[in-house]
């Protein structure tokens, strides 16, 4: 059974189908792309995935858990999160805060009202395992030497790292990445290419990225649907896919 299955999505703003009739499906450990032109309706998919969107139709399951039209939390309780194409961080939060805030809700991490306010011995062992957790994550994506300053005085490279170790911290089944590259330079982009490989193979993680550079996509996904006017142009093993002649020219045409 798929992680994910995606049957016959769609959704209407008005008159305009964003997103028509949309099926495909994510196996367990796998690294998969999700790309397409300006406007294809790529991101518009991550807000029908994570609750951001009612769709008009179609199903959306995870682990076999249908988790269509379910609010935001939900779905994240489920097993899905997310990082955004603009970074969205806590930025007056120190480093390690920021990864902790994903931990907050994973068992063995929580702790009631009264035990804050009187800081119970339940308080300290439970923000003691918080901060472990936390400086591991950070230690994975080589931020742990800046755990204690301010997340808005990282470079930008390192402020998308950090998102995704926030979003990694609350232990999800698949992992979305809406454009992580953007607005980076090569280097950070290679950097982060190796990243995401590194936490696929390191944690087993299954995960959807949205791009639209095909050479990136090329170097880093297995397999691949292809939209356009919010519908797939193409689907498949990702080198088939990137080679045929109505992909190209619907980036040519880009």
């Amino acid at each position: 059974m798929a992680l994910l299955e995606v049957n016959d999505l769609s959704i209407s703003f008005g008159g305009l189908r964003a997103v028509d009739d949309l099926s495909f499906s994510i196996e367990k450990g796998e690294l998969y792309g999700l790309i397409g032109p300006n406007g294809a309706g790529k991101t518009t998919v991550f807000n029908l995935l994570t609750g951001v969107y009612k769709p008009t139709e179609g199903i959306i399951r995870l682990d076999g858990e249908d988790i269509t039209g379910k609010k935001t939390v939900d779905i994240n309780k489920a097993g899905i999160a997310r990082t955004f194409q603009n970074i969205r961080l806590f930025k007056e939060l120190p480093v390690i805060d920021n990864v902790a805030v994903g931990l907050q809700n994973i068992e063995g991490c929580m702790y009631s009202t009264l035990d804050s306010i009187l800081h119970t011995p339940k308080y300290h062992k439970v923000e003691k395992e918080i901060r472990d957790r936390s400086m591991e994550l950070l230690k994975v994506f080589s931020l742990d030497g800046e755990w204690d300053i301010m997340a808005s005085n990282l470079p930008y490279g390192k402020q998308r790292k950090l998102e995704i170790a926030r979003a990694m911290a609350t232990s999800p089944k698949l992992l979305l990445l809406d454009e992580p590259a953007a607005g980076m330079n090569p280097n950070e982009t290679a950097e982060l290419m190796d990243t995401i490989s590194l936490i696929r193979d390191k944690f087993g993680m299954t995960i959807l990225l949205i791009e639209h550079d095909m050479k990136l996509v090329s170097g880093i996904c297995e397999k691949l649907t292809v939209l356009n006017f919010g519908r797939v142009l193409k689907q498949g093993v990702t080198k088939a896919v990137l080679e045929d002649p109505e992909v190209i020219k619907a980036y040519i045409g880009e």
